[in-house]
């Protein structure tokens, strides 16, 4: 199955960050291999090369790949690769995959979505509690998981949950928008 293969890994794999900011997206590699990064474009349905990074850190970019936005400094270790992206832009959101060649095919990593906000969809200050004890114990939890592979269900829960709270409380302004376009909409036909 794909979890015994498991010949790169990816993180994080979910980013959302302010316009303007920087990210950077890490690849593990189990051989010493130079990685391409891609972007799965969602509006164009194809993906995009951006570079490939060779094993001593020598960049080769895709046709119309602006340079100073994307960067793989050299490689810390044989195995461990990153993309840097600067000057982040809301256009730059999509998934990100790294991934290298074998056999004539491509091998993905799991992706890294990322989203360009100009605003961060933070909880107010004020309703923030002070952290209790009971997370750490939970992280813990979650690292043995891992010990078992990332197909273990137990990693999932915790990043689902993360997932599902970001989502929910995207629904608010979302619905917010909505009511206000009908609102706009309706003032014009009624003239």
């Amino acid at each position: 199955g794909l979890c015994a293969t498991l010949l790169l890994t990816q993180t994080p794999e979910h980013i959302v960050t302010q316009t303007n900011n920087k990210t950077e997206i890490l690849c593990e590699l189990k051989e010493r291999t130079g990685v391409y990064w891609y972007r799965w474009s969602q509006e164009r349905q194809h993906f995009e090369f951006l570079v490939f990074s060779n094993t001593l850190g020598k960049a080769t970019y895709g046709t119309n790949v602006s340079q100073d936005k994307f960067s793989v400094p050299e490689a810390r270790s044989h195995s461990s690769y990153s993309l840097h992206i600067s000057q982040l832009h809301p256009s730059d959101s999509g998934t990100y995959y790294c991934s290298i060649s074998q056999s004539s095919q491509l091998l993905l990593g799991s992706g890294t979505q990322l989203r360009v906000v100009d605003a961060l969809p933070l909880p107010p200050k004020t309703t923030q509690t002070p952290q209790s004890k009971k997370p750490v114990s939970w992280i813990t939890k979650s690292k043995a998981a891992s010990r078992e592979g990332p197909c273990s269900p137990l990693v999932w829960i915790p990043l689902a949950a993360g997932v599902l709270l970001l989502l929910l409380g995207l629904v608010p302004s979302a619905h917010r928008l909505y009511r206000l376009r009908r609102r706009l909409w309706l003032r014009v036909h009624r003239q």
